[in-house]
Protein backbone atom coordinates (compact mmCIF):
# COMPACT_ATOMS: atom_id res chain seq x y z
CA UNK A 1 0.00 0.00 0.00
CA UNK A 2 1.16 3.46 -0.66
CA UNK A 3 1.49 6.24 1.62
CA UNK A 4 -1.84 6.56 3.83
CA UNK A 5 -3.64 3.75 1.96
CA UNK A 6 -3.69 1.82 5.39
CA UNK A 7 -5.89 4.94 6.90
CA UNK A 8 -7.61 5.51 3.95
CA UNK A 9 -9.05 1.86 4.00
CA UNK A 10 -10.21 2.63 7.52
CA UNK A 11 -13.09 4.82 5.41
CA UNK A 12 -11.66 7.89 6.37
CA UNK A 13 -12.17 11.25 4.39
CA UNK A 14 -9.76 12.62 2.10
CA UNK A 15 -9.79 16.13 4.13
CA UNK A 16 -8.56 13.68 7.50
CA UNK A 17 -6.37 11.61 5.48
CA UNK A 18 -4.46 15.02 4.65
CA UNK A 19 -4.45 16.25 8.38
CA UNK A 20 -2.71 12.65 9.16
CA UNK A 21 -0.85 13.66 6.76
CA UNK A 22 0.80 16.56 8.08
CA UNK A 23 0.94 14.95 11.47
CA UNK A 24 3.43 12.76 9.90
CA UNK A 25 2.10 9.97 10.58
CA UNK A 26 1.95 6.94 8.01
CA UNK A 27 0.40 3.83 9.18
CA UNK A 28 -2.56 3.05 11.71
CA UNK A 29 -2.12 1.56 15.48
CA UNK A 30 -3.83 -1.89 16.01
CA UNK A 31 -6.74 -0.21 18.33
CA UNK A 32 -6.89 2.13 15.21
CA UNK A 33 -7.70 -0.28 12.68
CA UNK A 34 -9.95 -1.73 15.35
CA UNK A 35 -12.26 1.14 16.46
CA UNK A 36 -11.67 3.47 13.32
CA UNK A 37 -14.43 1.84 10.60
CA UNK A 38 -16.59 0.44 13.84
CA UNK A 39 -17.05 3.78 15.01
CA UNK A 40 -17.26 5.12 11.72
CA UNK A 41 -20.17 2.91 10.19
CA UNK A 42 -21.52 1.24 12.79
CA UNK A 43 -23.91 2.59 15.94
CA UNK A 44 -23.37 -0.39 18.86
CA UNK A 45 -21.69 1.01 22.07
CA UNK A 46 -17.85 0.21 22.03
CA UNK A 47 -15.52 -0.95 24.55
CA UNK A 48 -11.91 -1.13 23.38
CA UNK A 49 -9.41 -2.91 25.54
CA UNK A 50 -5.74 -1.32 24.78
CA UNK A 51 -3.31 0.60 26.26
CA UNK A 52 -2.18 3.92 26.64
CA UNK A 53 0.31 5.21 24.71
CA UNK A 54 -1.58 2.86 21.73
CA UNK A 55 -3.04 5.70 20.04
CA UNK A 56 -6.11 5.91 21.29
CA UNK A 57 -7.17 9.48 20.95
CA UNK A 58 -6.60 9.33 17.32
CA UNK A 59 -9.35 6.13 17.27
CA UNK A 60 -12.04 7.96 18.56
CA UNK A 61 -11.29 11.41 17.82
CA UNK A 62 -10.61 10.67 14.02
CA UNK A 63 -14.25 9.25 13.92
CA UNK A 64 -15.57 11.91 15.74
CA UNK A 65 -14.23 14.25 13.77
CA UNK A 66 -15.42 13.37 10.90
CA UNK A 67 -19.44 12.49 12.10
CA UNK A 68 -19.89 15.62 13.86
CA UNK A 69 -20.50 19.16 11.74
CA UNK A 70 -20.34 22.55 13.68
CA UNK A 71 -23.05 23.34 16.08
CA UNK A 72 -22.28 24.97 18.89
CA UNK A 73 -25.20 24.82 20.82
CA UNK A 74 -25.39 22.28 23.43
CA UNK A 75 -22.63 19.92 23.55
CA UNK A 76 -22.38 16.80 20.85
CA UNK A 77 -19.64 14.67 22.39
CA UNK A 78 -18.48 14.97 26.00
CA UNK A 79 -14.71 13.19 26.89
CA UNK A 80 -14.07 12.25 29.92
CA UNK A 81 -10.98 11.83 31.21
CA UNK A 82 -8.77 10.76 34.68
CA UNK A 83 -6.91 13.70 34.86
CA UNK A 84 -6.17 17.56 33.75
CA UNK A 85 -3.06 17.01 31.86
CA UNK A 86 -4.64 14.38 29.78
CA UNK A 87 -7.74 16.11 29.05
CA UNK A 88 -4.91 19.19 27.42
CA UNK A 89 -3.42 16.56 25.51
CA UNK A 90 -6.54 14.69 24.55
CA UNK A 91 -7.69 18.47 23.36
CA UNK A 92 -4.74 19.59 21.73
CA UNK A 93 -4.50 16.30 19.49
CA UNK A 94 -8.43 16.97 18.28
CA UNK A 95 -7.27 20.23 17.56
CA UNK A 96 -4.64 18.88 15.85
CA UNK A 97 -6.94 17.05 13.63
CA UNK A 98 -10.18 19.08 12.98
CA UNK A 99 -10.43 20.58 9.84
CA UNK A 100 -14.08 21.48 9.89
CA UNK A 101 -13.40 24.40 12.73
CA UNK A 102 -15.56 22.11 15.57
CA UNK A 103 -15.18 23.82 18.87
CA UNK A 104 -13.42 21.49 21.49
CA UNK A 105 -11.97 22.83 24.81
CA UNK A 106 -10.77 20.93 27.66
CA UNK A 107 -13.14 21.47 31.15
CA UNK A 108 -10.92 20.51 34.23
CA UNK A 109 -10.72 21.58 37.82
CA UNK A 110 -7.90 23.93 38.67
CA UNK A 111 -8.41 25.95 35.89
CA UNK A 112 -10.56 28.85 36.02
CA UNK A 113 -14.18 28.00 36.12
CA UNK A 114 -15.50 31.70 34.83
CA UNK A 115 -13.29 31.50 31.52
CA UNK A 116 -15.24 27.38 31.70
CA UNK A 117 -18.50 29.42 31.97
CA UNK A 118 -18.19 31.66 28.94
CA UNK A 119 -16.87 29.09 26.98
CA UNK A 120 -19.54 26.99 27.53
CA UNK A 121 -21.83 29.85 27.24
CA UNK A 122 -20.35 30.07 24.21
CA UNK A 123 -21.16 26.88 23.20
CA UNK A 124 -19.28 23.77 22.55
CA UNK A 125 -19.04 20.78 20.21
CA UNK A 126 -16.95 18.75 22.18
CA UNK A 127 -16.25 19.22 25.99
CA UNK A 128 -12.88 17.11 27.48
CA UNK A 129 -12.79 16.98 30.68
CA UNK A 130 -11.78 15.35 34.34
CA UNK A 131 -14.95 13.98 35.75
CA UNK A 132 -15.03 16.16 39.26
CA UNK A 133 -15.24 19.77 37.15
CA UNK A 134 -18.10 18.26 34.67
CA UNK A 135 -20.04 17.43 37.49
CA UNK A 136 -19.84 20.34 38.81
CA UNK A 137 -20.90 21.91 36.02
CA UNK A 138 -24.18 19.70 35.62
CA UNK A 139 -24.86 20.53 39.00
CA UNK A 140 -24.89 24.11 38.34
CA UNK A 141 -26.63 23.84 35.02
CA UNK A 142 -24.08 25.19 33.10
CA UNK A 143 -23.60 21.88 31.10
CA UNK A 144 -26.25 20.42 29.46
CA UNK A 145 -26.08 16.65 28.28
CA UNK A 146 -29.56 16.07 27.48
CA UNK A 147 -29.00 16.57 23.66
CA UNK A 148 -25.23 14.83 23.72
CA UNK A 149 -24.55 11.97 21.13
CA UNK A 150 -21.26 10.95 21.77
CA UNK A 151 -20.00 9.84 25.34
CA UNK A 152 -15.73 8.68 25.64
CA UNK A 153 -14.93 7.12 28.85
CA UNK A 154 -10.41 7.24 28.11
CA UNK A 155 -8.81 5.01 30.67
CA UNK A 156 -11.83 4.21 32.34
CA UNK A 157 -9.73 1.73 34.87
CA UNK A 158 -7.63 4.76 35.63
CA UNK A 159 -10.34 6.90 37.00
CA UNK A 160 -11.95 4.22 39.11
CA UNK A 161 -8.44 3.71 40.17
CA UNK A 162 -8.42 7.31 41.51
CA UNK A 163 -11.73 6.90 43.12
CA UNK A 164 -13.40 8.50 40.55
CA UNK A 165 -16.01 5.74 39.51
CA UNK A 166 -19.20 7.57 41.40
CA UNK A 167 -18.76 10.60 39.59
CA UNK A 168 -18.24 8.78 36.00
CA UNK A 169 -21.73 6.82 37.01
CA UNK A 170 -23.76 9.96 37.82
CA UNK A 171 -22.60 11.90 35.11
CA UNK A 172 -23.86 9.08 32.92
CA UNK A 173 -27.52 8.88 34.82
CA UNK A 174 -27.72 12.45 32.60
CA UNK A 175 -27.00 11.42 29.29
CA UNK A 176 -29.39 10.91 26.72
CA UNK A 177 -31.37 7.71 25.69
CA UNK A 178 -30.04 8.95 22.19
CA UNK A 179 -25.88 8.70 22.75
CA UNK A 180 -23.20 6.36 22.02
CA UNK A 181 -20.62 5.36 24.68
CA UNK A 182 -17.07 4.41 23.78
CA UNK A 183 -14.94 3.11 26.84
CA UNK A 184 -11.83 2.65 26.40
CA UNK A 185 -9.71 1.01 29.29
CA UNK A 186 -6.26 -0.74 29.37
CA UNK A 187 -8.28 -3.70 32.00
CA UNK A 188 -11.66 -4.53 32.54
CA UNK A 189 -12.27 -4.84 36.24
CA UNK A 190 -15.23 -6.16 37.83
CA UNK A 191 -16.71 -2.36 38.60
CA UNK A 192 -15.94 -0.83 34.85
CA UNK A 193 -18.10 -4.50 33.98
CA UNK A 194 -20.81 -3.63 36.10
CA UNK A 195 -20.66 0.25 34.59
CA UNK A 196 -20.71 -0.94 30.96
CA UNK A 197 -23.54 -3.12 31.88
CA UNK A 198 -25.67 -0.83 33.44
CA UNK A 199 -25.36 2.13 30.95
CA UNK A 200 -24.28 1.02 27.55
CA UNK A 201 -26.36 -0.93 24.51
CA UNK A 202 -25.37 -3.32 22.47
CA UNK A 203 -22.25 -3.49 23.31
CA UNK A 204 -19.23 -4.58 20.49
CA UNK A 205 -15.97 -5.26 21.88
CA UNK A 206 -12.63 -4.87 20.91
CA UNK A 207 -9.57 -5.80 22.21
CA UNK A 208 -5.75 -5.36 20.73
CA UNK A 209 -4.02 -9.24 21.54
CA UNK A 210 -0.90 -8.85 23.56
CA UNK A 211 2.42 -10.12 22.10
CA UNK A 212 5.79 -12.19 23.61
CA UNK A 213 8.67 -11.06 22.93
CA UNK A 214 10.67 -13.99 21.79
CA UNK A 215 14.34 -11.88 20.75
CA UNK A 216 16.20 -14.73 23.20
CA UNK A 217 19.18 -13.04 21.35
CA UNK A 218 18.45 -9.69 22.15
CA UNK A 219 20.21 -7.52 24.94
CA UNK A 220 17.24 -4.94 25.73
CA UNK A 221 18.22 -1.85 27.35
CA UNK A 222 17.01 1.52 27.77
CA UNK A 223 17.78 4.84 28.95
CA UNK A 224 15.77 8.07 30.74
CA UNK A 225 16.91 11.14 29.07
CA UNK A 226 15.11 14.19 28.32
CA UNK A 227 13.67 14.78 24.81
CA UNK A 228 15.74 17.54 24.40
CA UNK A 229 18.69 15.68 25.37
CA UNK A 230 17.93 12.21 22.97
CA UNK A 231 20.16 12.91 19.71
CA UNK A 232 23.22 13.67 22.36
CA UNK A 233 22.20 10.42 23.76
CA UNK A 234 22.17 8.81 20.67
CA UNK A 235 25.12 10.41 19.61
CA UNK A 236 27.51 8.84 22.91
CA UNK A 237 25.92 5.34 22.14
CA UNK A 238 27.24 5.79 18.32
CA UNK A 239 30.41 7.35 19.18
CA UNK A 240 31.78 4.31 21.97
CA UNK A 241 30.78 1.43 19.72
CA UNK A 242 33.34 1.06 17.37
CA UNK A 243 31.34 -1.48 15.36
CA UNK A 244 27.83 0.75 14.95
CA UNK A 245 25.89 -0.87 12.82
CA UNK A 246 21.94 -0.38 13.28
CA UNK A 247 18.65 1.00 12.61
CA UNK A 248 17.25 3.68 14.30
CA UNK A 249 13.05 4.26 14.89
CA UNK A 250 11.45 7.62 14.44
CA UNK A 251 8.00 7.75 14.88
CA UNK A 252 7.20 9.95 12.13
CA UNK A 253 8.57 11.06 8.91
CA UNK A 254 9.60 14.40 10.16
CA UNK A 255 11.14 13.23 12.97
CA UNK A 256 13.36 10.88 10.97
CA UNK A 257 14.29 13.91 8.24
CA UNK A 258 15.39 16.26 11.20
CA UNK A 259 17.15 13.16 13.00
CA UNK A 260 19.26 12.35 9.70
CA UNK A 261 19.85 16.27 8.91
CA UNK A 262 21.39 16.36 12.48
CA UNK A 263 23.56 12.71 12.24
CA UNK A 264 24.99 14.31 9.13
CA UNK A 265 25.85 17.54 10.52
CA UNK A 266 27.97 15.97 12.97
CA UNK A 267 29.92 13.89 10.33
CA UNK A 268 28.30 10.55 10.66
CA UNK A 269 27.39 8.37 7.63
CA UNK A 270 23.42 7.95 7.95
CA UNK A 271 20.29 7.79 5.91
CA UNK A 272 17.12 7.91 6.13
CA UNK A 273 13.63 5.90 5.13
CA UNK A 274 10.01 7.29 5.39
CA UNK A 275 6.76 6.78 3.48
CA UNK A 276 7.72 9.54 1.10
CA UNK A 277 10.97 8.08 -0.12
CA UNK A 278 10.43 6.69 -3.58
CA UNK A 279 10.87 3.44 -4.21
CA UNK A 280 14.22 3.73 -5.92
CA UNK A 281 15.67 6.09 -3.47
CA UNK A 282 15.12 3.04 -1.09
CA UNK A 283 16.50 0.93 -3.26
CA UNK A 284 19.73 3.06 -3.04
CA UNK A 285 20.00 3.41 0.24
CA UNK A 286 19.29 -0.29 1.57
CA UNK A 287 22.10 -0.99 -0.68
CA UNK A 288 24.38 1.90 0.61
CA UNK A 289 23.28 0.34 4.26
CA UNK A 290 23.93 -3.51 3.63
CA UNK A 291 27.15 -2.66 1.99
CA UNK A 292 27.61 -0.24 5.18
CA UNK A 293 28.89 2.48 3.22
CA UNK A 294 26.31 4.20 5.54
CA UNK A 295 26.56 2.39 9.23
CA UNK A 296 23.65 4.26 11.06
CA UNK A 297 19.56 4.05 9.10
CA UNK A 298 17.00 6.05 10.54
CA UNK A 299 13.34 4.69 9.72
CA UNK A 300 9.70 4.72 10.35
CA UNK A 301 8.15 1.53 11.22
CA UNK A 302 6.33 1.76 8.03
CA UNK A 303 9.74 2.17 6.25
CA UNK A 304 11.36 -0.29 7.98
CA UNK A 305 9.41 -3.37 7.05
CA UNK A 306 10.87 -6.15 4.55
CA UNK A 307 14.45 -4.65 5.62
CA UNK A 308 16.34 -8.01 5.63
CA UNK A 309 19.63 -7.64 7.69
CA UNK A 310 20.73 -10.48 10.02
CA UNK A 311 23.66 -8.57 11.41
CA UNK A 312 23.16 -5.52 12.69
CA UNK A 313 24.36 -4.70 16.13
CA UNK A 314 22.07 -2.27 17.18
CA UNK A 315 18.29 -1.48 17.42
CA UNK A 316 17.52 2.20 18.77
CA UNK A 317 14.07 2.94 19.79
CA UNK A 318 14.80 6.85 19.67
CA UNK A 319 10.84 7.53 20.17
CA UNK A 320 8.48 4.83 21.76
CA UNK A 321 6.92 2.43 19.27
CA UNK A 322 3.45 3.06 18.98
CA UNK A 323 2.34 -0.45 20.50
CA UNK A 324 3.71 -3.47 21.69
CA UNK A 325 3.74 -5.11 18.60
CA UNK A 326 5.90 -2.76 17.18
CA UNK A 327 8.42 -2.63 19.54
CA UNK A 328 8.77 -6.93 19.03
CA UNK A 329 9.36 -6.07 15.49
CA UNK A 330 11.62 -3.20 16.00
CA UNK A 331 14.00 -5.17 18.32
CA UNK A 332 13.53 -8.49 16.50
CA UNK A 333 15.77 -7.14 13.58
CA UNK A 334 18.51 -7.93 15.49
CA UNK A 335 20.21 -10.76 17.59
CA UNK A 336 19.16 -12.86 14.28
CA UNK A 337 20.83 -15.27 12.48
CA UNK A 338 22.71 -16.16 15.53
CA UNK A 339 24.37 -12.99 16.30
CA UNK A 340 23.76 -11.45 19.52
CA UNK A 341 22.24 -7.55 19.35
CA UNK A 342 21.04 -4.62 21.46
CA UNK A 343 18.65 -3.09 21.61
CA UNK A 344 18.23 0.45 22.62
CA UNK A 345 15.38 2.67 24.08
CA UNK A 346 14.97 6.44 24.75
CA UNK A 347 12.40 7.03 27.77
CA UNK A 348 11.57 10.43 27.98
CA UNK A 349 9.60 11.92 31.11
CA UNK A 350 6.13 12.12 28.79
CA UNK A 351 6.87 8.30 27.91
CA UNK A 352 7.56 6.44 31.39
CA UNK A 353 3.86 5.52 31.71
CA UNK A 354 3.55 4.50 28.49
CA UNK A 355 7.10 2.27 28.58
CA UNK A 356 5.88 0.74 32.05
CA UNK A 357 2.63 -0.52 30.15
CA UNK A 358 4.65 -2.26 27.48
CA UNK A 359 6.67 -3.46 29.53
CA UNK A 360 4.23 -5.08 31.60
CA UNK A 361 2.60 -6.68 28.44
CA UNK A 362 5.52 -7.88 26.43
CA UNK A 363 6.62 -9.45 29.79
CA UNK A 364 10.40 -8.69 28.79
CA UNK A 365 13.17 -8.12 30.92
CA UNK A 366 14.56 -4.21 29.84
CA UNK A 367 17.09 -3.27 32.04
CA UNK A 368 17.92 0.38 33.03
CA UNK A 369 21.36 1.54 32.37
CA UNK A 370 23.32 4.81 32.63
CA UNK A 371 24.37 6.65 29.58
CA UNK A 372 27.91 6.58 29.26
CA UNK A 373 30.04 9.86 30.87
CA UNK A 374 32.17 12.09 28.12
CA UNK A 375 35.28 10.89 29.41
CA UNK A 376 34.05 7.34 28.93
CA UNK A 377 33.39 8.34 25.06
CA UNK A 378 37.05 9.84 24.49
CA UNK A 379 38.61 7.12 26.10
CA UNK A 380 37.25 4.95 23.77
CA UNK A 381 37.60 6.82 20.52
CA UNK A 382 41.15 7.44 21.82
CA UNK A 383 42.30 3.74 22.19
CA UNK A 384 40.63 3.29 18.69
CA UNK A 385 43.06 5.95 17.27
CA UNK A 386 45.52 4.04 18.43
CA UNK A 387 44.48 0.98 17.33
CA UNK A 388 43.96 2.55 13.60
CA UNK A 389 47.93 4.31 13.80
CA UNK A 390 49.17 0.84 14.59
CA UNK A 391 46.96 -1.07 11.87
CA UNK A 392 48.77 1.80 9.31
CA UNK A 393 52.47 1.47 10.67
CA UNK A 394 51.92 -2.30 10.21
CA UNK A 395 50.40 -2.06 7.02
CA UNK A 396 52.68 0.27 5.83
CA UNK A 397 50.57 2.10 3.88
CA UNK A 398 51.39 5.72 4.45
CA UNK A 399 54.67 6.18 2.46
CA UNK A 400 53.37 8.12 -0.09
CA UNK A 401 53.22 11.31 2.92
CA UNK A 402 56.89 10.20 4.51
CA UNK A 403 58.55 13.35 2.03
CA UNK A 404 55.53 15.89 3.70
CA UNK A 405 56.75 14.31 7.45
CA UNK A 406 59.78 15.08 6.78
CA UNK A 407 59.18 18.95 5.91
CA UNK A 408 56.96 19.67 8.78
CA UNK A 409 59.48 18.01 11.17
CA UNK A 410 62.09 20.17 9.99
CA UNK A 411 60.23 23.10 10.62
CA UNK A 412 58.58 21.95 14.05
CA UNK A 413 59.57 19.65 17.18
CA UNK A 414 58.04 16.24 16.89
CA UNK A 415 55.33 16.66 19.25
CA UNK A 416 53.86 19.91 18.47
CA UNK A 417 53.58 19.19 14.99
CA UNK A 418 51.46 15.57 15.81
CA UNK A 419 49.39 17.69 18.13
CA UNK A 420 48.45 19.99 15.68
CA UNK A 421 47.89 17.12 13.06
CA UNK A 422 45.56 15.86 15.51
CA UNK A 423 43.94 18.74 16.39
CA UNK A 424 43.43 19.48 12.27
CA UNK A 425 41.95 15.98 11.41
CA UNK A 426 39.88 15.79 14.21
CA UNK A 427 39.05 19.31 15.35
CA UNK A 428 37.98 19.31 19.29
CA UNK A 429 36.18 15.97 19.08
CA UNK A 430 38.83 14.54 21.67
CA UNK A 431 37.93 17.28 24.00
CA UNK A 432 35.13 17.15 26.52
CA UNK A 433 34.03 20.61 25.71
CA UNK A 434 32.36 18.83 22.21
CA UNK A 435 29.86 16.64 24.05
CA UNK A 436 27.38 18.92 25.86
CA UNK A 437 26.15 17.92 29.23
CA UNK A 438 23.64 15.04 29.36
CA UNK A 439 21.42 16.60 32.58
CA UNK A 440 20.49 13.55 34.65
CA UNK A 441 16.47 12.62 34.78
CA UNK A 442 15.07 14.09 38.31
CA UNK A 443 13.84 10.29 38.27
CA UNK A 444 14.74 7.14 40.38
CA UNK A 445 18.18 8.36 41.26
CA UNK A 446 17.49 6.66 44.44
CA UNK A 447 14.21 5.13 43.48
CA UNK A 448 12.02 7.11 45.74
CA UNK A 449 8.72 8.99 44.69
CA UNK A 450 7.35 12.05 46.74
CA UNK A 451 3.71 11.86 47.92
CA UNK A 452 1.09 14.74 48.04
CA UNK A 453 -1.48 13.80 50.31
CA UNK A 454 -4.10 16.60 51.07
CA UNK A 455 -4.31 16.23 55.01
CA UNK A 456 -2.38 18.31 57.31
CA UNK A 457 -2.51 19.68 61.26
CA UNK A 458 -6.07 20.98 60.27
CA UNK A 459 -7.66 17.36 59.58
CA UNK A 460 -5.71 16.50 63.21
CA UNK A 461 -2.52 15.23 61.62
CA UNK A 462 1.16 14.80 62.69
CA UNK A 463 3.88 13.24 61.49
CA UNK A 464 3.08 10.49 63.97
CA UNK A 465 -0.01 9.70 62.86
CA UNK A 466 0.67 10.06 59.02
CA UNK A 467 3.30 7.69 59.39
CA UNK A 468 0.42 5.16 61.36
CA UNK A 469 -1.80 5.81 58.65
CA UNK A 470 0.85 4.33 56.17
CA UNK A 471 1.79 1.09 58.12
CA UNK A 472 -1.97 0.74 58.87
CA UNK A 473 -3.76 1.05 55.43
CA UNK A 474 -0.68 0.82 53.34
CA UNK A 475 1.05 -2.65 54.55
CA UNK A 476 4.56 -0.04 54.94
CA UNK A 477 7.10 -1.18 57.40
CA UNK A 478 8.94 2.17 59.21
CA UNK A 479 12.31 2.02 56.70
CA UNK A 480 10.33 2.64 53.33
CA UNK A 481 8.69 6.11 55.22
CA UNK A 482 10.82 8.69 55.07
CA UNK A 483 11.12 13.03 54.78
CA UNK A 484 7.64 13.05 56.63
CA UNK A 485 6.47 16.87 56.19
CA UNK A 486 3.23 18.35 57.74
CA UNK A 487 1.72 21.60 56.74
CA UNK A 488 -1.43 22.98 57.94
CA UNK A 489 -4.13 21.63 55.11
CA UNK A 490 -1.44 19.47 53.17
CA UNK A 491 1.81 16.88 53.59
CA UNK A 492 4.62 15.26 51.96
CA UNK A 493 5.91 11.66 52.67
CA UNK A 494 8.61 9.94 50.64
CA UNK A 495 8.52 6.51 49.56
CA UNK A 496 10.23 4.26 47.11
CA UNK A 497 8.80 4.44 43.93
CA UNK A 498 8.16 0.65 43.68
CA UNK A 499 5.67 1.28 46.44
CA UNK A 500 4.19 4.53 45.17
CA UNK A 501 1.39 3.58 42.89
CA UNK A 502 0.13 1.69 45.35
CA UNK A 503 -0.10 3.85 47.94
CA UNK A 504 -1.33 6.79 46.03
CA UNK A 505 -4.24 3.57 45.15
CA UNK A 506 -4.82 2.38 48.16
CA UNK A 507 -5.36 5.47 50.12
CA UNK A 508 -7.87 7.29 47.79
CA UNK A 509 -9.44 3.71 47.50
CA UNK A 510 -10.27 3.98 51.43
CA UNK A 511 -11.54 7.74 51.20
CA UNK A 512 -14.98 6.19 50.76
CA UNK A 513 -16.53 7.92 47.37
CA UNK A 514 -15.14 11.28 48.67
CA UNK A 515 -12.26 13.03 47.12
CA UNK A 516 -9.11 11.23 46.53
CA UNK A 517 -6.53 12.40 48.31
CA UNK A 518 -3.45 11.14 47.38
CA UNK A 519 -0.82 11.82 44.18
CA UNK A 520 2.79 11.89 43.55
CA UNK A 521 4.03 15.32 43.77
CA UNK A 522 4.79 17.10 40.74
CA UNK A 523 8.33 19.19 40.58
CA UNK A 524 7.42 22.80 42.22
CA UNK A 525 4.91 21.54 43.77
CA UNK A 526 6.17 21.24 47.51
CA UNK A 527 6.70 24.78 49.74
CA UNK A 528 10.39 25.82 50.68
CA UNK A 529 11.68 23.06 47.97
CA UNK A 530 11.38 25.32 44.49
CA UNK A 531 7.69 25.54 44.89
CA UNK A 532 4.57 27.34 46.18
CA UNK A 533 2.76 24.73 47.48
CA UNK A 534 -0.77 23.03 46.88
CA UNK A 535 -3.85 24.68 47.95
CA UNK A 536 -6.09 21.31 49.55
CA UNK A 537 -9.14 20.04 47.28
CA UNK A 538 -11.01 18.38 50.60
CA UNK A 539 -15.19 18.38 50.36
CA UNK A 540 -16.62 19.53 53.39
CA UNK A 541 -16.50 16.39 55.37
CA UNK A 542 -12.96 15.74 54.61
CA UNK A 543 -11.39 12.98 52.53
CA UNK A 544 -12.20 10.58 54.92
CA UNK A 545 -16.27 11.18 55.34
CA UNK A 546 -17.34 12.85 58.45
CA UNK A 547 -14.60 11.16 61.14
CA UNK A 548 -13.29 14.41 61.66
CA UNK A 549 -10.36 15.66 63.64
CA UNK A 550 -11.00 13.85 66.55
CA UNK A 551 -9.99 10.30 65.02
CA UNK A 552 -7.00 12.08 63.02
CA UNK A 553 -8.78 11.11 59.57
CA UNK A 554 -11.68 13.82 58.47
CA UNK A 555 -11.66 17.07 57.11
CA UNK A 556 -12.43 20.39 58.07
CA UNK A 557 -11.29 22.36 55.09
CA UNK A 558 -13.47 23.90 52.69
CA UNK A 559 -12.90 22.23 49.29
CA UNK A 560 -10.48 24.64 46.96
CA UNK A 561 -12.85 24.79 44.21
CA UNK A 562 -16.12 23.39 43.31
CA UNK A 563 -15.70 19.76 41.77
CA UNK A 564 -11.73 20.27 41.94
CA UNK A 565 -10.85 16.83 42.42
CA UNK A 566 -8.75 16.00 39.64
CA UNK A 567 -5.10 14.59 40.13
CA UNK A 568 -1.69 15.15 38.61
CA UNK A 569 -1.51 11.57 36.95
CA UNK A 570 1.70 10.02 36.12
CA UNK A 571 3.76 10.49 32.68
CA UNK A 572 2.05 9.25 29.94
CA UNK A 573 4.59 6.69 29.40
CA UNK A 574 4.18 5.73 33.08
CA UNK A 575 7.88 3.97 33.48
CA UNK A 576 6.96 1.54 36.50
CA UNK A 577 7.18 6.99 34.56
CA UNK A 578 4.32 11.06 28.75
CA UNK A 579 6.33 4.87 33.52
CA UNK A 580 2.63 4.58 32.33
CA UNK A 581 1.24 0.30 37.61
CA UNK A 582 3.65 2.30 37.88
CA UNK A 583 1.77 4.14 35.19
CA UNK A 584 0.44 6.24 37.50
CA UNK A 585 3.13 7.86 38.76
CA UNK A 586 5.73 9.74 38.80
CA UNK A 587 9.40 9.53 40.34
CA UNK A 588 10.79 12.58 42.37
CA UNK A 589 14.09 11.34 42.65
CA UNK A 590 14.40 13.97 45.43
CA UNK A 591 18.13 14.23 47.21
Amino acid sequence: MSNLDEFRALGLSEDMLRAIGTKGFETPSPIQKLAIPVLLNGQNDIIAQAQTGTGKTAAFGLPLLERLEPARGTVQTLILVPTRELALQVTEELLSFNRKKLSVAPIYGGASISEQLRRLKRGLDIVVGTPGRILDHIRRGTLDLGQMHYLVLDEADEMLNMGFIEDVEEIMSHMSEDRRVMLFSATMPDRIAALSKKYMRDVEILKVLNQQVTADLTDQIYFEVREADKFDALTRIIDVEPDFYGIVFGRTKVGVDELVSKLLERGYAAEGLHGDVSQAQREQILRKFKKKQVNILVATDVAARGIDVNNLTHVINYSLPQDTESYVHRIGRTGRAGNQGTAITFISPSEFRQFGNMKREIKADIKKEQLPSVQDVIAIKRSKLQDDLQEVIESGNYTEYKEMAGEILKSYPAEEALSALLRLAFKNELSESHYPEIRSINVDRRGKARIFLAVGRYDGFDARKLVDLLKRECGLPDSKIDDVRIMDSFSFVTVPFSDAEAVVRKLNQISKGSQPIAEVAKDGMEPGKGGKGRKSFRGDKGPWGDKGARGGYGGRGKRDGAGDRDFKRGPKSGYGPKSRKVSTVKRSGRK
